[in-house]
């Protein structure tokens, strides 16, 4: 077994539970709602996350801190929040007294293996946060319940078109959406400058034109500045940036229904071709590793998701105002396109308390708190009744909303990342380098989660790196990766 790591984070700023509703949640899911609903005593809920590591760590543990406590019970804002407030009141309260949550964290490269070890040993958590890559897989295993119908129809109301995608199996939603990353192009604006280009590229001719022009090498040919940045440091990257590049020229890695590969299309060749050139000419150079180079100056252009933006500005200082960031470069300056990936919580399909736990996540991800900037304590206290967007003049949001803003992260809860990074900003230090991030979430396309999702994306990035080390020309490159995908994702499960 993985592992695991007793830390404080799985869940952001939980306080009260909610009461309206609780009909609906008992009609989803499948018959053990009762069972958690069974006693007086008191139920304490297991989480299993991937948030081991700060900032994450401490924001999310405050949050579960703060439930634990009882902070600011209530229902909240949101669907389902109107109805009897008294009686809503009364039920958070005994749910205070009832609830408590306990977490643990493991490294995000033992998540998988730790969820599925637990799981046959019969050590499951009540609540699971995966990557959304895995949700057909956990699905398929038997791991994941469904969400309630209330909960689906409040998630596809209020959540990104991939956000919700990405939560899904076969048109089943299976939890709330947490964090959400899309991808975009960062830019150096002095390195640009330099090049004598006034502005980052919109079109994949201007993004290789600029590329070779602002690229530079010694004397002895070795790489001073490379004009495109290429990372092999793991799938999320090597795949990541191929696919956003692919996204952005109208095409997809796997056919709509996810049953054989789409890359050998004109715009997969093209995107591969695109990248062995600037390889093969000299801008850019997979063996440099892009996390230490771009952050040196010595990198042009990159492209990786918003995660990244909080991570540059710590260790950049003040030379991170020479980071610019835009929309990933499409076939004219007019197309839109980009990956999106992301996490989401969900219960587990063998919990005891699947109705606790729902009302927890709810009140997570839905109930919805006056924003305090973007800090996320500021979503900690006590929920609004009845309100909209605002109450007494405060924009609200969701917690989980106002700790990935926190973090330098996104939700895919477009009206929430509105408040917080774009109302707010005059106001807090929001990074504005999130914005293109969040127009982002109106476009991008969730990446691929069937049951064999994880085994396809290790073939494709095997398949890139063929190509980036001169091993395989592109085209054998591609009827080799689409034979193996296919062939893998035929296999029965």
């Amino acid at each position: 077994m993985a592992r695991a790591v007793a830390s404080g984070g799985a869940l952001s700023g939980l306080a009260g539970c909610t009461a309206p509703g609780n009909e609906a949640l008992r009609e989803g899911g499948g018959g053990r709602e009762e069972e958690g609903r069974g006693g007086a005593g008191p139920v304490t809920l297991t989480v299993l996350t991937h948030y081991a590591n700060e900032p994450l760590k401490s924001a999310l543990q405050g949050a579960v801190d703060a439930w634990n406590a009882g902070a600011g019970m209530g229902v909240g804002v949101g669907p389902g929040a109107g109805g009897a407030r008294a009686d809503a009141d009364a039920d958070a309260e005994t749910a205070r007294r009832r609830i408590q949550v306990r977490t643990t964290a493991v490294a995000f490269p033992d998540l998988l293996t730790t969820y599925m070890v637990r799981q046959a040993a019969g050590q499951e958590p009540d609540i699971l946060h995966p990557y959304c890559l895995w949700t057909g897989q956990l699905v398929r295993a038997g791991v994941l319940r469904p969400a309630p119908p209330e909960v689906a129809r409040q998630i596809r109301r209020n959540y990104s078109a991939a956000a919700v995608a990405g939560a899904s199996v076969d048109g089943t939603l299976y939890g709330y959406p947490t964090e959400v990353q899309t991808y975009c192009l960062y830019y150096n604006k002095r390195l640009l400058h330099a090049a004598g280009i006034a502005g980052p590229p919109r079109t994949c001719e201007e993004l290789e034109d600029a590329a070779y022009r602002t690229a530079r090498r010694d004397r002895h040919g070795n790489t001073l500045v490379q004009g495109f940045g290429l990372s092999r440091s793991d799938d999320s990257t090597v795949v990541g940036q191929t696919l956003a590049l692919l996204a952005a020229r109208g095409g997809r890695f796997l056919t709509p229904d996810g049953r054989r590969t789409a890359l050998g299309s004109p715009a997969g060749r093209a995107v591969l071709d695109l990248e062995h050139r600037l390889i093969e000419r000299g801008a850019a150079d997979p063996g440099v590793s892009l996390f230490k180079a771009f952050p040196a100056g010595q990198v042009a252009m990159a492209i990786n998701a918003g995660w990244w933006t909080a991570s540059l500005r710590n260790v950049m200082g003040a030379s991170y105002r020479e980071v610019g960031v835009a929309p990933v470069p499409g076939r004219t300056a007019d197309d839109r396109g980009t990956l999106a990936t992301g996490f989401l919580m969900g219960v587990n399909a063998r919990s005891k308390h699947p109705q606790e736990a729902w009302e927890f996540l709810r009140w997570l991800n839905a109930a919805k708190v006056p924003a305090n900037g973007s800090k996320a304590g500021g979503a900690v206290g006590k929920p609004v009744h009845g309100a909209g967007r605002s109450w007494q003049g405060r924009s609200l949001v969701t917690r989980m909303s106002a700790l990935q803003v926190s973090v330098g992260s996104m939700t895919g809860r477009a009206d929430d990342m509105r408040t917080l990074l774009l109302e707010l900003a005059g106001a807090t230090s929001v990074d504005p380098n999130l914005r293109p991030f969040l127009d982002a979430l109106h476009y991008a396309a969730a990446e691929p989660n069937g049951p064999r999702a994880q085994q396809a994306k290790t073939l494709l990035r095997k398949n890139i790196e063929e190509v980036w080390t001169g091993r395989t020309p592109v085209d054998a490159a591609l009827r080799t990766l689409s034979r193996q995908v296919d062939q893998e994702l035929s296999r029965p499960y």
